[in-house]
């Protein structure tokens, strides 16, 4: 089966994150199980300032997390991220899990970031990513997940090693839209 995920110029892929793996150390614990790798891994990566349109990011209850789901009257600011292998996309749809199906989608990057309401963002080049969306609304609060307060609050807890993969089901990882699950012989 063709890989439906998005591939950046190096054949590497792109995604937009907009929970926990804005942050760059929870993103080396989920992919390298380590919150700070060596400089050649960190320089296969770049996070740029980004906007998904069409999407409205929640608290998911009784987690540290956030979803988003299809909400043509909002946005969600995130990081595009590039220079995803394979492993990692493997490694993210197990930290995800079955509550997320990965889509493409398109992002506007940033030139200028603004305040946390998005007031004073300057958008520029569209770019394609894979997200992961939320599947079930009825899970998500009607508040806004804060950045700054996982950062205070959490990030010591999401970095701690083997923290990330605690609660994973091996067997229940996030789904692929687009993708045909091979049936059961």
């Amino acid at each position: 089966m063709a890989d439906a995920s998005v591939q950046s110029d190096d054949a590497t892929h792109c995604a937009f994150f907009y929970g926990t793996l804005m942050v760059p150390e929870v993103f080396y614990s989920v992919c390298y199980n380590n919150k700070s790798v060596p400089k050649a891994i960190a320089d296969l990566h770049t996070f740029h300032p980004a906007t998904l349109h069409g999407y409205c990011r929640r608290r998911v209850l009784y987690a540290d997390y956030p979803g988003i789901t299809e909400d043509a009257d909002h946005s969600v600011y995130g990081m595009f991220t590039t220079g995803l292998t394979k492993a990692n996309l493997a490694k993210l749809n197990f930290f995800e899990g079955a509550q997320y199906e990965r889509r493409t989608v398109k992002v506007k990057l940033l030139s200028k970031v603004g305040n946390v309401k998005g007031e004073g963002n300057v958008e520029g080049e569209e770019k394609e990513a894979e997200v992961y969306v939320y599947m079930d609304k009825e899970e998500l609060e009607d508040k806004e997940w804060d950045l700054e307060e996982f950062r205070r609050e959490k990030l010591t807890k999401w970095t701690r090693a083997g923290y990330v993969f605690e609660d994973c089901d091996p067997h229940a990882p996030a789904t692929v839209a687009g993708e045909v699950k091979d049936a059961a012989v």
